[in-house]
């Protein structure tokens, strides 16, 4: 049978790939909707996490490392995690089982309701959380029932379900690659650089995953300073920000406030907020607080509940965030740097600073990061899997730097690094973590990471 929207799931056979967060929540809806649910995931101890759950807890229903549909499958419903070349995604595709991602079933869900919640959709390499954690806090200073949602840990198909009427979506480019057919309210694409190009094979492919959130949206929010986000944007009618003065239709930044000419005044133009109602600081959050705000006002969202909104907000962690200072020297946790370009914000907007960098680079280089950040270095440290290829790199653009090289695989490795850092750093000197790269070859996540360094920085008083 063919699956196309909600009513075509009563009695379809539902493959879900993946038990984890999405997996599950799409797993529940989908036996809740009355279709035939199996499970499959690599890890038996994810499938047994799904007991319980009525139409999904029973024999052949939850399946480890399955590499085919079974025969009968009408659908595949697949979790991020899922790579397009994986065995049980090209299995689909030859036998010519459709695949959608949880975004998509999400997206149908909503159409099914009486009255479909608007979605307005945040995508980009770096900046996502930040922007729908400030689009958030905006919304509901407006009053509106709104709520972050997407690869913040809060499907959006939960998210959907429970009623609210404006959703804040980040989506990661897995998700879209899965999910390419949306049609929000509104949508950014906050910015490219190379990331995860192991994933997607390469740089086109994965700006062209962040690209689709523009095809159907109502309107296109622009990066005007983003060469990709105007790029994919295309002939897509919208507005744009910058953080440099607006032309008509932007809105952008005057005299250290956030002025918008594009829903407001045209003219002289209407004032959002001061830059000092932006946290965490710093030149690309001004971005994305002008991305927020354009995107609540996409939805009527008043001036005062701009300003109001991102003062409320409260930065995640792991962002830039100071966790000890020893020896009138201070230590900054930005373990969310997971690639260069967001390792490049975060040593740009600093001076004399000992880099502690490495882990997974997922097929991305370092050579112009550290071109650019070079003279704001006094040191590095590296650990993780990628060390020597950063390693490599700092000797070819920055030949002069000190630099150790932690070849520890565990917890313990952090200890070492932060000890060799304050070995490198001098009184006024910062030592930074950012990484550049991800986190899952030493750490659980990115934000493990930060938690150990910053345990490890508190060690630093009590030797």
């Amino acid at each position: 049978m063919k699956v196309r929207c909600v009513a075509d799931l009563a009695g379809a056979r539902v493959l879900v790939a993946g038990a984890r967060i999405t997996g599950a929540s799409a797993a529940r809806v989908l036996a809740e909707l009355g279709a035939e649910v199996m499970v499959t995931d690599s890890s038996p101890t994810q499938l047994q996490a799904l007991a319980g759950i009525p139409g999904v807890d029973g024999a052949g229903r939850r399946l480890a490392g399955l590499v085919a549909p079974p025969p009968g499958t009408d659908l595949v419903v697949a979790s991020p995690g899922f790579r397009p070349d994986a065995p049980l995604m090209v299995a689909a595709q030859r036998t010519g089982v459709p695949v959608i991602g949880d975004v998509t079933l999400a997206h149908w869900v909503n159409c099914a309701q009486l009255e479909p919640a608007q979605w307005l959709v945040v995508t980009g390499t770096n900046g996502k959380t930040t922007t729908v954690g400030m689009l958030e806090s905006i919304l509901r200073a407006a009053g509106v029932d709104a709520v972050a949602c997407g690869n913040i840990g809060f499907p959006v198909l939960d998210a959907v379900r429970a009623g609210h009427r404006v959703l804040a979506v980040e989506l990661s480019s897995f998700q879209l690659h899965w999910s390419p057919q949306l049609n929000p309210r509104a949508a950014t694409v906050l910015n490219v650089s190379a990331d995860h190009l192991d994933w997607h094979g390469g740089l086109a492919e994965y700006a062209a995953a962040k690209g689709c959130v523009y095809a159907r949206a109502t309107t296109a929010v622009v990066n005007a300073d983003d060469e990709w986000s105007t790029r994919l944007a295309g002939e897509h009618g919208g507005v744009a920000f910058t953080t440099s003065e607006p032309a008509a239709g932007q809105l952008g930044v005057i005299g250290g406030q956030l002025v918008d000419r594009a829903f407001g005044d045209a003219g002289g133009g209407t004032v959002l907020a001061h830059i000092t109602d932006v946290r965490p600081t710093g030149r690309h959050n001004l971005a994305n607080a002008l991305a927020a705000a354009a995107l609540g006002r996409c939805v009527g969202v008043t001036t005062p509940a701009v300003a109001y909104g991102l003062r409320a907000f409260t930065p995640g962690g792991h962002r830039g965030v100071p966790v000890g200072e020893h020896a009138g020297v201070c230590y900054l946790d930005d373990s969310k740097a997971t690639n260069p370009h967001a390792a490049r914000a975060s040593l740009l907007a600093r001076h004399r600073v000992v880099w502690v960098a490495g882990g997974l680079l997922k097929g991305v280089e370092v050579d112009d990061l550290i071109t650019e950040a070079r003279d704001r270095l006094v040191g590095a440290v590296l650990l993780g899997a990628d060390r020597a290829v950063i390693a490599a790199a700092l000797a070819r653009h920055a030949p002069n730097l000190p630099v150790r090289v932690v070849d520890l695989g565990d917890d313990g490795a952090m200890t070492e690094v932060v000890a060799a850092a304050a070995e490198l750093a001098r009184p006024g000197d910062v030592v930074l973590l950012a990484p550049a790269a991800a986190s899952m070859d030493m750490f659980t996540d990115y934000a493990h990471r930060g938690r150990v360094f910053a345990a490890a920085v508190a060690a630093l008083d009590v030797r």
